[in-house]
């Protein structure tokens, strides 16, 4: 038995998966442990939760596997401020005491962050984007299939083509640092006010209330597009060579002034240029997607790198080809290195660490559903609730199935959490939060009263898989999250074509108006009776009651903290927040039963 542990750290959402025997056990990002968002900090919570899942402790594993080569991104770094100097040399002499710590010498941040470590382990080292390459190949239903990574960069990648076949992956083409497909999205996103890295999805969900005005503007003076599927930046639109800031004075004149503040008001120019760098990104990711296809000739696209996780575009690409099949890393940005680390070091032949074991794909894949953190019985959970002198009751499976479908037909809003934590950045029916999709005022409700954010955002629909194409214009399953469609047409209503920006967001569009985004378009989730036994059993108890196979499912958690992991964090984001019934397990909880009004440390970081 060989147990391999894969690690991301240091940059941004630090993970940790576990493998043993090649079949991925468990996976967990840190900040959900740590309650601080986007955790960078070495993995040493998530690494216990894998370890727990699997029942082992630290000597009993045989190969520990960084998703980055540290050495080859220190050069990069240098390499780029030493060509730029003097200027940016304050960032530099800000960026390099962390790299003359942990971030370089990764065995010695392993070593003391696992004390137990049996001194003949292996250390091993992938590539940043061989690492995402492998976690979206290996754990897909493919044979074979084309590979696309896109991120923000690796040590000097920031997008790769590939080929997989079997448990081999041949790299074929790169593109290299500064020109980023990631960079320029995370640019227009901190341009518009939102913060990088995690506002990415408000820039994407704020597109549709704009029109593309600046598109040209962009491909003229900030991307080169070319023929081939290749691209470059005009550098001098930005500072992220040399200085903590993405955007410069010359990237401010072209779009109309500086850029917005956190919390300031959205008009029309922040609208249409998120629009338009949405247009010009889906453009490209095209460009890229057919020279893929024309270098491999394959049938299959698996995609990764934090690009995949634009859902918009992922629809597209569906729908319009050239490939006929996609599938998408569920964990796709940073965290997803964890588990394609180690993924690549089992199906690699090494002197010390892989097996070079074969593979043979798995149907529907290989992820468990993403749902590959840690679970809590009902009796951990009434005893973390006790805690707090919640009040609860304990139901039946039939009881509590038809008294929650109750509760969401009368417009409550209920926190969900049942068995094992999802592994990425979607909640898929575990850590959720649950409303009625039919209701005008939800949306509302559930952004400014539950979730503390933006009105503008749209929410998800999580839908039975068997009934989905009566709904929405989907061909294809959707577990994760990631593929957008439209609302099917007979489910439209007609709606004010004159209608601008945000005053679009209060005409109702469909039968599911709170899930329905103001295009007519939403982010769909299919969940079967295999996938999700227990989400899959709700949905069917809200359509025996209501005739609607449909829910509203959102992360559980608040606008700035990470998505809920314990019974002790759920109990403690319900108490703070709007929502009406918690169910954690088998266990009811009502909100006006509840001895408390408000408990500490749900909104900020909890002590390290």
């Amino acid at each position: 038995m060989r147990r391999i542990l894969g690690i991301s750290a240091f940059y941004h959402d630090s993970a940790a998966a576990l493998l043993v025997d090649g079949r991925i056990v468990a996976a967990s990002q840190e900040e959900r442990f740590s309650r601080r968002k986007n955790d960078a900090r070495f993995p040493k919570r998530a690494i216990a939760a894998c370890l727990a899942e699997a029942g082992i402790g630290v000597g009993d594993i045989d190969a520990v596997v960084f998703h980055e080569k540290p050495i080859l991104k220190f050069s990069r770094t240098l390499e780029t401020f030493l060509a730029l100097a003097p200027h940016g040399m304050k960032a530099f002499a800000r960026t390099l005491p962390s790299w003359l710590g942990e971030k370089l010498d990764v065995r010695k941040a392993v070593a003391s962050g696992l004390p137990g470590l049996r001194p003949d382990v292996a250390h091993l080292f992938t590539g940043h984007h061989e690492a995402h390459a492998a976690s979206a190949f290996l754990p897909s239903p493919f044979e074979r299939a084309a590979i696309l990574t896109v991120d923000g960069v690796g040590e000097w990648a920031t997008t790769v083509i590939a080929r997989g076949d079997g448990a081999r992956i041949e790299p074929l083409e790169e593109l290299r640092f500064p020109h980023s497909l990631g960079l320029l999205y995370s640019a227009f996103t901190a341009y518009c006010g939102f913060r990088v890295n995690s506002g990415e999805y408000k820039l994407m969900g704020l597109a549709p209330y704009g029109e593309p005005v600046f598109a040209d503007r962009i491909r003229e003076h900030v991307i080169e597009l070319r023929p081939d599927g290749s691209f470059r930046l005009d550098l001098s639109c930005f500072d992220f060579l040399a200085d903590d800031y993405l955007t410069n004075d010359r990237f401010h004149r072209l779009f109309g002034g500086p850029p917005r503040t956190p919390e300031a008001s959205l008009d029309q120019r922040h609208m249409d240029l998120a629009r338009s760098i949405q247009s010009v990104t889906e453009e490209a990711l095209f460009g890229l997607v057919r020279r893929a296809h024309e270098r491999t000739g394959e049938r299959n696209l698996c995609l990764a790198g934090g690009v995949a996780l634009n859902c918009v575009a992922n629809g597209r690409l569906l729908r319009e080809g050239p490939f006929e099949r996609l599938w998408i890393q569920p964990a796709a940005g940073d965290a997803g290195g964890a588990l394609g680390a180690a993924l690549a070091a089992w199906h690699a032949t090494t002197e010390r660490g892989g097996a070079g074991a074969p593979r043979s794909a798995i149907q529907p894949d290989a992820m468990s559903s993403a749902l590959l953190g840690p679970a809590w019985s009902d009796e951990e959970a009434a005893a973390a609730l006790q805690v707090h002198q919640a009040r609860f009751e304990r139901l039946d499976d039939a009881t509590l199935l038809e008294r929650t479908a109750t509760a969401l037909d009368s417009g409550k809003v209920v926190g969900w959490v049942q068995g094992r934590m999802e592994f990425g950045p979607r909640a898929l029916g575990n850590r959720s939060i649950l409303g009625d999709p039919r209701s005008p005022a939800m949306q509302s409700v559930m952004n400014l009263k539950v979730k503390f954010r933006e009105s503008f955002r749209p929410f998800a629909p999580v839908v039975l898989a068997e009934r989905a194409h009566e709904y929405f214009d989907l061909d294809a399953a959707s577990p994760y999250m990631l593929l957008v469609a439209q609302v099917a047409e007979s489910q439209q209503r007609p709606v004010n074509p004159t209608a601008t920006g945000l005053a679009r967001l209060k005409q109702l569009r469909s039968t599911l108006p709170a899930v329905t985004h103001v295009d007519g378009s939403a982010r769909i989730q299919t969940v079967t009776a295999d996938s999700n036994p227990r989400l899959h059993a709700l949905l069917s108890a809200f359509e025996s009651r209501t005739g609607c196979p449909v829910l509203i499912n959102t992360s559980f958690n608040v606008r700035g903290e990470p998505v809920v992991a314990s019974p002790d964090d759920a109990y403690r984001c319900f108490i703070n927040s709007g929502i009406d019934i918690l169910v954690v397990g088998n266990l009811w909880m009502e909100r006006s039963e509840q001895p408390h009004t408000s408990l500490p440390g749900t909104f900020e970081a909890l002590p390290d």
